[in-house]
């Protein structure tokens, strides 16, 4: 296969879910389920079941250093994504890795569990990640509790939008807000305000690995050369049918299914 026949390669950074849930390998099945190859940077090891997450061990920040630029030196990375960073110091090494590869698109899903286990540093985690992630991400996409704790003072969503744009991110998608019973609405941003909802179904199940398998899909689309617009509208169609399609595979969430389109 020649190189201009290989599939895109997007970049996750995150951490490995031992149920393959979230993190790393549900961003590699999302991948392959649309036509990309996944490479990885594991930011820590985690403890958990599809009931709960328990905890999780960061990767020592020069070993996190060392994988990224192993990958990014060697292979044509179209895209990167991030996910969970579980320290201060994994967010300072990951930034000293981005800012020398402004030129690659980068997608960051601000995991709320990055602080869920270390309430105590809770605020640094978010700040670190508003001042030095943020600066260098094409787009984020935070849902409501994630967007409220990183914009500090700003208590309505559009503000909070805006305050997290003014980091320097070029968009922002809100994603997860009510507006029916029946009904949950996402909104992508830019620092000129709201550009456009979307509207999606409510489905009944509480699934895990929503947000990672949203941001990663939106990563995919990027990296086959879609412009923003319709990449992200592209990769929430996608994860609404992963979502559609989960299955029960332990006794917790439901799993959603990435490669639903198969029909198994």
């Amino acid at each position: 296969m020649t190189q201009e026949t290989n599939p895109p390669i997007v970049l996750s950074i995150a951490h490995h879910d031992p149920t393959g849930s979230s993190g790393l390998a549900a961003d590699m099945e999302a991948a392959a389920s649309l036509g990309c190859h996944c490479t990885s940077v594991v930011t820590a090891i985690s403890v958990g079941d599809t009931r709960e997450f328990i905890g999780a061990a960061p990767v020592e920040d020069h070993l996190l250093i060392e994988q990224a630029r192993a990958i990014l030196e060697d292979m044509p990375v179209a895209c990167i994504k991030v996910g969970y960073l579980g320290s201060t110091e994994n967010i300072r090494a990951i930034h000293s890795v981005l800012r020398d590869y402004e030129d690659i698109p980068v997608i960051v899903d601000p995991d709320a569990t990055l602080a869920d286990k270390q309430s105590h540093m809770a605020p640094a985690l978010w700040s670190a990640l508003v001042s030095l992630i943020l600066p260098l991400a094409t787009l984020v996409a935070p849902n409501r509790r994630e967007a409220r704790a990183m914009a500090g003072e700003a208590d309505v969503l559009d503000a909070q939008a805006q305050e997290l744009l003014a980091s320097g991110c070029e968009y922002l998608l809100m994603t997860g807000v009510p507006t029916s019973p029946t009904e949950l609405q996402n909104g992508l941003y830019d620092i000129r305000g709201l550009l456009r909802t979307y509207q999606w179904q409510r489905l009944p199940s509480a699934t895990y690995g929503i947000c990672g398998t949203l941001t990663t899909s939106i990563a995919c689309h990027l990296a086959h050369g879609l412009p923003i617009m319709e990449a992200v509208a592209r990769a929430q169609k996608f994860t609404w049918n992963a979502i559609k399609a989960s299955r029960q595979l332990g006794m917790g969430r439901p799993v959603p299914n990435r490669f639903f389109w198969t029909n198994c």
